[in-house]
């Protein structure tokens, strides 16, 4: 497969981490950590970019052996930088934060059912009640519905193990969610974000910082909220597992994760 570019220092590549780098039983296959590593000495930029919170991240960018660079978590609600020399390990760059409680508010109404959570930086999260085991990380403390949101916040996830994708989406568009960035994952799961923050925006300040031309940036990802990432890179492919929109919204199709589509794509760059 052609990506349409080559290895380099001007070479900005972002990742997806669930079903691009890791797959959704979280295995990270040997071939995909060694081609993230080549390319990350050859001076490529290599962006992890993922709706997971940042401390979901940490250990999947520990498996890879990457040490420095920029991470881009929450679906670009916040964005570090790694940095070995202090003791958390990053330092953080940008956060986005905003009031959700009306449109929380409005969906607690169509799901008087569904666990909401508010995730806090660095820590883990705030939840109405557990969520199914496996699918938050960090501390988790229970408080009261409007508790969630006494303070401006990041990013919220809204979750109904009783709906199917489907009819969650199709729950969405009935609501109708204004004055906040959404997206809906694999499962009854849903994002909430500030109005006008995607991971897009967050890599379009850190191409900026880097000073990258745009016609160096490649993006690879397999999700709905990978669709703005894939459109705004010069090169934006889809993994073989994405559906059909987000196929729709990539210059290129690579195969799927279980095959190491995503070593493909990179071996192609260091080529």
């Amino acid at each position: 497969m052609d990506t349409g570019t080559g290895a380099g220092g001007e070479l900005l590549v972002c990742l997806d981490v669930d079903g691009t780098i890791v797959d959704h039983d979280e295995a990270l296959s040997d071939r995909v950590r060694e081609a993230v590593q080549r390319l990350a000495k050859s001076g490529a930029h290599v962006v992890v970019a993922t709706g997971r919170s940042l401390h979901g991240v940490l250990p999947v960018v520990q498996r890879l052996g990457l040490d420095s660079g920029y991470l881009v978590c929450s679906n670009g609600a916040a964005t570090v930088e790694l940095d070995t020399g202090v003791a958390e390990g990053y330092r953080v760059v940008s956060v986005h934060t905003f009031d959700p409680s009306a449109v929380a508010g409005a969906l607690r109404e169509d799901l008087p059912a569904g666990l909401f959570a508010v995730e806090v930086l660095g820590r883990g999260f705030k939840v109405t009640a557990p969520f199914p085991d496996g699918e938050l990380t960090g501390e988790l403390e229970v408080v009261p519905f409007e508790e969630l949101f006494t303070e401006p916040v990041l990013r919220v996830v809204v979750r109904s193990p009783e709906h199917t994708s489907a009819q969650f989406l199709q729950l969405v568009d009935r609501v109708g969610l204004h004055g906040v960035a959404y997206s809906v994952g694999w499962t009854a799961w849903l994002d909430l974000a500030p109005e006008g923050v995607t991971k897009a925006s967050a890599l379009e300040d850190v191409r900026e910082r880097l000073r990258v031309p745009r016609s160096a940036t490649v993006a690879v990802g397999d999700g709905r909220n990978d669709v703005e990432m894939l459109r705004w890179a010069a090169r934006g492919i889809a993994m073989g597992n994405a559906p059909e929109e987000v196929r729709a919204a990539a210059d290129a199709v690579t195969g799927d994760v279980r095959d190491d589509g995503l070593a493909d794509v990179l071996d192609d760059l260091l080529r």
